[in-house]
């Protein structure tokens, strides 16, 4: 049987999702759960998407550094510079969830809970997302048959499909989280390169992980 050309794509992201739910329910605690949870994503993207992996190219990676770093301004900007901001109605309510840590404070001060929580956020979660969100999703939506559509071809409900879908899975940060996903959509349409999407994505996440951990704004690691 062949293997369906989706699968690299959405595999990981997939796995993801089902992890964020399965160990939170199951509450393994730390630095367990984010050992498990770093072997578990890994080892699928090894599994089945290293050939994507190992053949992506930063021609932008100037213009890619610079919009990771723009991306994680405007993640952190209204939080930064709105106190209340994130307490309102329109961002933690019944649809969106409430802003709460995915880790307890108390096991943050264990230096290897947060180099696995760092190595998450910068290193797979830049690589199954970008898969998902910009590799697979938007050319899916212009045709079921996905390999026909060129990466980076425009289409606004594409690109508006794709922006909104990424900013829901951000709960209470979804107004972030839709800038996020118009700049990103954005440079992938620009560059036309998914491992400058990755990159750009990296260097947003590492960024924010240098912020969330030197003022301790934990709040921005659901």
């Amino acid at each position: 049987m062949l293997k369906h050309p989706a699968i690299p794509y959405v595999a990981p992201f997939a796995v993801f999702i089902l992890c964020l739910g399965l160990f939170g329910w199951l509450e393994i605690g730390q630095p367990w759960e984010s050992i498990l949870w770093v072997t578990v994503v890994a080892g699928t993207i090894w599994l089945t998407s290293r050939h994507l992996v190992a053949s992506l190219r930063f021609p932008h990676w100037i213009g890619s550094v610079l919009v990771g770093v723009g991306v994680c301004a405007l993640w952190v900007a209204p939080d930064a510079l709105i106190p209340g901001w994130r307490e309102s109605w329109l961002f933690q309510n019944s649809i969106t969830g409430k802003v709460e840590l995915s880790i307890p404070t108390a096991e943050l001060a264990d230096p290897l809970v947060l180099w696995l929580r760092v190595a998450r956020a910068a290193l797979l979660v830049p690589i199954l997302e970008e898969l998902f969100w910009r590799g697979w999703l938007p050319r899916w939506i212009q045709n079921s048959d996905f390999e026909k559509v060129p990466l980076g071809r425009y289409t606004t409900f594409a690109f508006v499909v794709t922006a909104l879908l990424f900013a829901s899975e951000h709960g209470p940060f979804w107004e972030v989280g839709l800038l996020a996903g118009i700049v990103y959509n954005w440079w992938m349409w620009r560059t036309k390169s998914l491992g400058d999407l990755v990159l750009a994505h990296a260097v947003t996440n590492a960024c924010l992980a240098g912020y969330v951990w030197t003022t301790k704004q934990w709040q921005f690691w659901m």
